[in-house]
């Protein structure tokens, strides 16, 4: 007997009696963010890995960055209407809004972007500001 059978009509209930607002408190434990996001960072370069399926055209998905964070944007659809009902679903699809915090501040004006085989490769370099390429010049007095 599968135990998440009912789910949908439980689900269903709950709204009823709570109301809709009531799962939004629950939405990071219930679904996990979408997308899925691997990052990695170096020195002078961030690398975003996101897990995004069924992207047909790059103005779908809208990337924003802004000084220490990026903004993913866009909506997902895994498969079209293939008729009947949905027995099983895994795959994450739907609208989606992620904000990430970057571990430095990144340069606006030199970044690129990929999609293939459904992940989206972003690529951020850090920005140096002036602060940071300060030197203390050493003063001798004669």
């Amino acid at each position: 007997m599968d135990p998440f059978k009912n789910m949908q009509e439980w689900k269903k209930n709950m709204d009823r009696f709570f109301g809709e607002e009531f799962w939004n408190e629950f939405e990071g434990i219930l679904k996990p963010p979408i997308p899925q996001v691997n990052m990695y960072q170096s020195d002078n370069e961030i690398i975003c890995i996101c897990n995004i399926p069924g992207i047909d055209d790059g103005k779908k998905i809208d990337v924003l960055i802004d000084y220490a964070s990026i903004q993913i944007r866009g909506e997902m659809n895994v498969h079209p209407d293939y008729g009947g009902h949905l027995i099983q679903e895994e795959i994450l699809q739907g609208a989606f809004d992620r904000t990430l915090e970057l571990p430095f501040p990144v340069r606006s004006d030199k970044y690129h972007a990929d999609y293939q085989n459904g992940l989206l490769i972003i690529h951020l370099y850090r920005l140096i500001t002036k602060e940071s390429n300060k030197r203390k010049v050493p003063i001798k007095i004669k």
